[in-house]
C-alpha cells in the first residue's frame, strides 16, 4: 500500500510539472509549486493527504503585471526663432489654451489647442486646417464673435479676432500671427522638465521644454511572445500608490518589439556572465483610467495591472495541484468519495488563478478531489 501511495505522489508531481511545461509554452503564467516530498504524511488507507472542492462559476486567464504611472503624449518643444530665453513655466506646472509656455526676448509663446504644428506665420489670404485651428482657438477665447471656425481662410474677420487676442495680451495689433506666437497642442499641457535655462540661446534642434498631456496613464511591458495576452479595449485594473484601485482599459499595444537587456546593468555586465545577458522582446502597452481625473501618484511610481483575460463561464474546475498524470497517457483527478478514492480521466481547458477548466469523467459541482499537502 505504502508504495502505492508514493507512486500516486510522483504521479501529482509529475502532472503538475507537465502542465506548467505546457502552459508555459502556450504564454500562461501558472504560480502553484509541485508538492514537496519532504515533511508529507500519507493516509495508510490510500485516502489523499488533503482535498478541494470541484467548483462550477467564472475562470479568469486573467494576470498581473508590473507598470509605471505617468502622463500621455511626451513631446519636445524647442523655440522657432531665435533669441535668449528670459522666462519658462515651471517643472509640473499645467499649461491650459493660451497660457504662456515660454518666453523669447520678453515675447511669450502661448499654448493653442490644435493637431497640426505651428509651420508658418499666418495672416490673410492664408488657408488649411492650422487656420481652422486658429479660428476655433480665438472663438473659444471670446475673440472670434461671428467666425467661422470650420472655414480654412484666414479672412479680414479673422485678422480682427487676431488683434482682439493680441490686445488682451498687451502686445502690438498686428492682425497676424507669427510663427514664434504660438505652440499648437492637442490639449492641455503639463510640463515634465526644462529642457534650457532662462539665458540660453534656444535654436533649431534644441529643445526648451519637455511636456506632456495631464491625462494620467500606466505603461507597462510584455514579452513579445505573450502580446495576445493583451489586447486593445480589455479591461483592466490598476493598483496605485497607496493601495488604492483604479479602473480603466488597454488603449493601445506596441506594435514593435524592443529588446530588454535583463543582464544587470549598463553594457550587459551585471550578470557576471561577460556580458551575455538574456535579451528578450519586448512590446509597450498603453493603458488609460475611466476618470483620469480621480487618479493621484507621483510620475513614474511603480504600479500593478491586473489583466482581465479570456473569462469563461460556468465551467467547472479544480485546483492546478489536483491533476494526476494518468498511466496510460493524459491527465485525471482522484475523486474522493464515500471514504473511497478513485483515478477519473479529465479533458483539460483554460488555466487561470490557480487552478483548471475540467471535462469528463461525470465530475459535478461540489465533489472533493485529492491534491498534494505541503
Amino acid at each position: 500500500m505504502r508504495s502505492g501511495l508514493m507512486a500516486r505522489r510522483g504521479r501529482w508531481l509529475v502532472a503538475t510539472l507537465a502542465v506548467v511545461l505546457a502552459v508555459s509554452g502556450g504564454g500562461y503564467v501558472l504560480l502553484d509549486r509541485p508538492a514537496r516530498d519532504d515533511g508529507r504524511r500519507q493516509h495508510a488507507d490510500g485516502l489523499p493527504p488533503a482535498t478541494d472542492e470541484v467548483r462550477r462559476g467564472d475562470l479568469s486567464s486573467g494576470s498581473q503585471v508590473d507598470g509605471t504611472l505617468g502622463y500621455a503624449g511626451e513631446r519636445k518643444l524647442s523655440a522657432s526663432g531665435p533669441g535668449v530665453l528670459t522666462w519658462t513655466a515651471a517643472e509640473g506646472s499645467a499649461v491650459e489654451r493660451d497660457g504662456r509656455l515660454y518666453e523669447v526676448n520678453g515675447r511669450a509663446v502661448r499654448l493653442m489647442y490644435g493637431s497640426v504644428p505651428m509651420y508658418r506665420p499666418l495672416k490673410a489670404g492664408d488657408k488649411g486646417e492650422d487656420v481652422k485651428q486658429l479660428k476655433r482657438n480665438l472663438v473659444a477665447l471670446g475673440h472670434g464673435t461671428g467666425l467661422d471656425a470650420s472655414d480654412g481662410t484666414f479672412t479680414q474677420g479673422t485678422a480682427a479676432a487676431v488683434k482682439r487676442w493680441q490686445k488682451a495680451h498687451g502686445e502690438k495689433e498686428t492682425g497676424e500671427v507669427a510663427r514664434e506666437d504660438i505652440a499648437f497642442a492637442t490639449g492641455p499641457q503639463r510640463v515634465k522638465r526644462g529642457d534650457a535655462a532662462v539665458g540660453d540661446e534656444p535654436g533649431p534642434g534644441k529643445p526648451v521644454l519637455t511636456v506632456t498631456g495631464t491625462e494620467r496613464i500606466v505603461r507597462f511591458q510584455l514579452d513579445a511572445a505573450k502580446a495576445g495576452s493583451a489586447k486593445t479595449g480589455d479591461r483592466v485594473t490598476v493598483r496605485l500608490p497607496g493601495g488604492t484601485g483604479a479602473s480603466g482599459k488597454i488603449d493601445s499595444v506596441g506594435g514593435t518589439a524592443a529588446p530588454d537587456d535583463q543582464s544587470g546593468g549598463p553594457g550587459g555586465g551585471g550578470g557576471g556572465g561577460g556580458g551575455g545577458g538574456d535579451k528578450k522582446a519586448k512590446i509597450e502597452v498603453i493603458v488609460v483610467f475611466d476618470s483620469p481625473g480621480d487618479v493621484k501618484g507621483p510620475d513614474q511610481s511603480p504600479v500593478s495591472v491586473s489583466l482581465t483575460g479570456e473569462t469563461r463561464t460556468g465551467v467547472l474546475s479544480v485546483p492546478v495541484g489536483a491533476l494526476l498524470a494518468l498511466s496510460g497517457g493524459g491527465f485525471g483527478v482522484q475523486v474522493v468519495e464515500n471514504g473511497r478514492a478513485r483515478d477519473v480521466k479529465v479533458e483539460l481547458g483554460m488555466f487561470g488563478n490557480g487552478r483548471v477548466e475540467v471535462t469528463g469523467g461525470d465530475l459535478k459541482e461540489g465533489m472533493r478531489v485529492g491534491v498534494p499537502k505541503i
